[in-house]
């Protein structure tokens, strides 16, 4: 996500280690990080920034612009859906337009500039939901499960004392960041893969030609156009990672499923029945491999 320009939703229980996952993702990128804890009463002004009336020593008065915790390159929103809708607009909108309009000057955000966004799925007093339209701006939908009995007895020799990622050093800068990024949109992209990825955002559609029986069948809307931007960008960085000049269809498949979780949405009957998202999407995807 931070190499291809996009932002991420975590979602996971308290204390699996979210935030610290933030601070080491920023201390190994050299990245400038700031934290906002979201609640009911945090405003947009808490988020963007605000202009601020100064009165200088001479007598001379003047409004200044105070940037808010959003410009940073590496932004952690905790509990996002603990956030009002109106507050959660303003942190999407810089999400998206990576840019911030205050007193009519637009100001913009430093680049790279990504988002990781977390939100607790069994919470549900005081919060606000993120709307379809608004979980669709994130690239990907990480979901954090509870660790195995190894991973929690390893945690004590390594956390017990001190988080471990107060003491990362730093491996890269922004413009490595920005270098490599610039290197992921060389990957060459076939028309097979082209077709490939159209095919699968397709398959979601309930209502498309090529529209997989599981998805016509579960899904209400499908994923968007979007969604398609993000698998393409994901995979070019994925193939990279792997070595690869240019895409292929596993690379696809790979990210098929945190790209495209949280851009459909079930019908009732199914959801009712107990059937996810994750459920759903691996049976259209095993189809779709299949037919490639």
């Amino acid at each position: 996500a931070v190499f291809s320009g996009g932002h991420v939703l975590i979602e996971g229980l308290p204390g699996l280690g979210k935030t610290h996952l933030a601070k080491a993702l920023a201390a190994a990128l050299g990245l400038q990080w700031a934290r906002l804890q979201c609640t009911p009463d945090l405003m947009p002004a808490d988020v963007t920034g605000a202009e601020i009336y100064l009165t200088a020593a001479g007598g001379a008065s003047s409004f200044q612009f105070r940037p808010g915790p959003v410009f940073a390159q590496l932004v952690l929103v905790d509990e996002i859906n603990r956030a009002t809708p109106r507050t959660q607009a303003a942190l999407l909108e810089a999400m998206q337009e990576k840019q911030v309009t205050q007193a009519g000057t637009t100001h913009r955000l430093p680049s790279p500039f990504c988002v990781l966004a977390t939100q607790n799925p069994i919470e549900q007093e005081g919060t606000y939901p993120l709307p379809e339209a608004q979980l669709d701006r994130f690239m990907f939908k990480l979901t954090v499960p509870f660790p195995a009995r190894a991973s929690l007895r390893a945690m004590l020799e390594v956390s017990l004392d001190a988080e471990p990622s107060d003491a990362l050093q730093p491996i890269a800068g922004p413009q490595d960041v920005l270098r490599i990024a610039a290197l992921c949109r060389t990957v060459l992209l076939g028309e097979r893969c082209k077709e490939a990825a159209v095919e699968l955002v397709m398959a979601t559609q309930p209502l498309a030609e090529a529209t997989a029986p599981d998805a016509r069948r579960h899904i209400r809307y499908g994923a968007s156009p979007r969604a398609l931007q993000a698998l393409i960008r994901a995979a070019r960085v994925r193939a990279l990672a792997a070595g690869r000049a240019h895409v292929d269809v596993n690379d696809l498949a790979a990210i098929a499923l945190p790209v495209l979780r949280h851009r459909i949405l079930l019908r009732l009957e199914s959801e009712l029945d107990g059937l996810d998202a994750d459920a759903a999407l691996a049976s259209i995807i095993d189809g779709w491999r299949n037919r490639l």
